[in-house]
């Protein structure tokens, strides 16, 4: 698992973000902020806010017009499923569920779609492990 999550962080360029928040106080908030200043394109995806950083908030994967590399999830594990859906439909290349997520059937629906799926971790932690910082 962790080469996959060292591919993963070295290849992925567009991350969207789903369940990110607008409010800094906030770990989806304070894990976006940290990938965008390191080199990630952050797509912010949440149904609830118009915007995060400066950048247009969309209210589904769906509705994304560009390719996605990694799906990012701060979402309460029974919304995984649909996320999954939507993440198939929109051809992203992995599935990456925060800390505290899990949803094993919708995890192998997304593996038997191709997607990479990294599950109960964090995308920032894993980054500062890999980068040393």
């Amino acid at each position: 698992m962790s080469e996959d999550i060292e591919m993963i962080l070295k290849n992925s360029k567009i991350v969207a973000v789903v369940g990110v928040s607008d409010k800094p106080e906030r770990d989806s908030y304070r894990v976006a902020k940290y990938l965008s200043e390191n080199g990630y394109e952050i797509i912010p995806v949440n149904p609830a806010i118009e915007s995060w950083n400066g950048r247009k908030a969309y209210r589904d994967l769906t509705s994304i017009p560009v390719s996605v590399d990694v799906v990012d999830v701060f979402r309460k594990p029974e919304a995984v499923p649909e996320i999954v859906d939507q993440a198939i439909l929109k051809g992203a290349k992995v599935l990456w569920l925060q800390e505290g997520i899990q949803h094993r059937e919708a995890e192998e629906k997304a593996r038997n779609n191709g997607l990479l799926v990294v599950s109960d971790r964090c995308m920032m932690k894993e980054h500062k492990k890999l980068m040393g910082k």
